[in-house]
C-alpha cells in the first residue's frame, strides 16, 4: 500500500510539473499567448486591425509589382493588398502574404514581436503597410521558422541560409473573405 501512495504522490507532481511549464519554441524562448493572437471567430466581411492604424497617406504598391522589384521600394512606407497563405502556427508572429491566391508570397513581420495576428488568420484578405527589406537569414533562424512555425523557402543557398525579400509591417487590417 505505501508503495502505490508513493508512486501516486510521484505521478501527481510530475503532471503537475508538466501542465505547469510554459510552452517553448525551438530556441527555448518562452512561446507568448495574449489576446492578439487568440483565434478569431469573424463574420463575412468583418475587420480586425493590429499594430499601428493603417495610414491613408502611404503609397499604394501591387504586392507583385513590389516582388519583382523589391529594391526600388526598399526603405519606403508602403501599403500593399493580399491574402494570408499561412502564418506562424505558435504566436502569430509573421505570416507569408500574396496577392492572389497562388500567387508569389512574401514572409511579413511586425517589428521585434510589436504586435501578434491570430492564430487562424490563414486565408483573410490583409491590408498591410511597412517597409520591403533584403536580408540573410542564419541557418538556425531558417530551421526555427521551418520546424516551429511550417514556414516555407524554396530557395536555400548551400550554408543552409536564406536570402530573404521580406515585408516589416508596422500595422495590419484583416478582413474575412466572403466565399
Amino acid at each position: 500500500m505505501k508503495k502505490i501512495t508513493t508512486l501516486a504522490i510521484l505521478i501527481l507532481a510530475f503532471s503537475i510539473l508538466a501542465f505547469g511549464q510554459d510552452e517553448l519554441n525551438s530556441k527555448g524562448e518562452k512561446v507568448h499567448k495574449s489576446e492578439q493572437n487568440a483565434s478569431v471567430d469573424l463574420k463575412a466581411g468583418e475587420k480586425i486591425t493590429r499594430g499601428a492604424a493603417l495610414s491613408r497617406k502611404s503609397k499604394k504598391v501591387s504586392l507583385d509589382k513590389a516582388l519583382a522589384s523589391p529594391d526600388k521600394y526598399a526603405g519606403k512606407t508602403v501599403a500593399v493588398n493580399g491574402i494570408i497563405v499561412r502564418s506562424c502556427k505558435k504566436e502569430g508572429c509573421w505570416m507569408e502574404m500574396a496577392a492572389k491566391e497562388g500567387g508569389k508570397s512574401v514572409r511579413v513581420t511586425f517589428g521585434d514581436h510589436a504586435f501578434f495576428i491570430p492564430l487562424n488568420s490563414a486565408g483573410m484578405s490583409v491590408k498591410a503597410e511597412g517597409v520591403f527589406k533584403t536580408k540573410v537569414l542564419t541557418k538556425e533562424h531558417v530551421d526555427h521558422l521551418i520546424n516551429d512555425d511550417g514556414a516555407k523557402f524554396d530557395n536555400r543557398n548551400a550554408d543552409g541560409t536564406v536570402t530573404e525579400v521580406s515585408f516589416d509591417a508596422t500595422g495590419v487590417e484583416f478582413t474575412k473573405i466572403v466565399r
